[in-house]
């Protein structure tokens, strides 16, 4: 293990609100091989308070890549330069000795940015809050677990459900579309029995929910994929269209 101190030049956005202007600022550091890079800022937090500045604002909560809360760009990349891992979890000794480091917010039309490296995320509330939830009367315990689910359902409904709504793969995509979060929140109750009631009802909520959100369409470049730090497939987005249109035809055959 490498145990000598690192020297980086950090570039981080600072900006005070969503209407000001905001700027990189340079911060010259000696930080830990084995701290991770939420610590490194906590440490110039703690340095910018004793001087009586204003420390960075970002967003940390579990700081064990289940929460999605930490998540900012670095280095142009969504979480960092190793994939499946968020940014909670990126170490500092995945950077060189004298490496130059830019940190900036997930930017996006539906994330604006509230300050410095945190945007507002609350869109994927919203979305999440219309359909991604069942109304299922389980009974007792015994009664739930009587239900028999194919282990190739369960699998891809955990897969889809690793989703932790970081923002990534809206960031990630040219056209800020967030089918990849939406596909992956429809998948994993759609893949379930107990999901089956509000199936059809659940997607077309949701898709209309992300398009009042003002979130782009999908043009299939796949960078959502692979940025993703749970390495959510995009065949989640391919399952949920194709319930989207299957939802649309049941709802002309009950109108007629």
């Amino acid at each position: 293990m490498n145990n000598e101190n690192l020297n980086l030049a950090l570039h981080i956005w600072r900006q005070e609100s969503r209407e000001a202007k905001g700027k990189f600022e340079e911060f010259i550091v000696t930080v830990s091989p084995d701290a991770s890079i939420l610590e490194m800022l906590d440490e110039i937090n703690n340095r910018l308070e004793k001087e009586g500045k204003i420390p960075i604002a970002f967003e940390s909560d579990c700081r064990e890549g289940i929460c999605g809360a930490c998540g900012f760009v670095v280095n142009g990349r969504q979480h960092g330069p190793l994939p499946k891992t968020a940014t909670c979890q990126l170490h500092m000794r995945n950077f060189k000795d004298g490496e130059t480091i830019y940190l900036e917010p997930m930017r996006a039309t539906p994330f604006p940015i509230i300050k410095d490296l945190i945007v507002d995320r609350s869109a994927f509330d919203k979305i999440q809050q219309s359909g991604a939830f069942i109304s299922f009367n389980t009974g007792s315990a015994p009664d739930a677990n009587a239900i028999l689910v194919p282990k190739e359902a369960a699998d891809a409904s955990l897969d889809a459900a690793e989703c932790i709504g970081c923002g990534a793969c809206v960031a990630a995509c040219i056209n800020a579309s967030a089918m990849l979060f939406v596909g992956a929140k429809v998948s994993q109750f759609a893949l379930l029995p107990q999901g089956q009631l509000e199936k059809y009802e659940r997607v077309q909520e949701m898709v209309a929910a992300m398009d009042e959100a003002g979130f782009g369409s999908c043009t299939n470049t796949y960078a959502c994929e692979a940025e993703c730090p749970k390495g959510i497939s995009v065949i989640n987005i391919a399952m949920m269209n194709r319930d989207f249109i299957v939802s649309k035809f049941r709802s002309k055959e009950v109108e007629s």
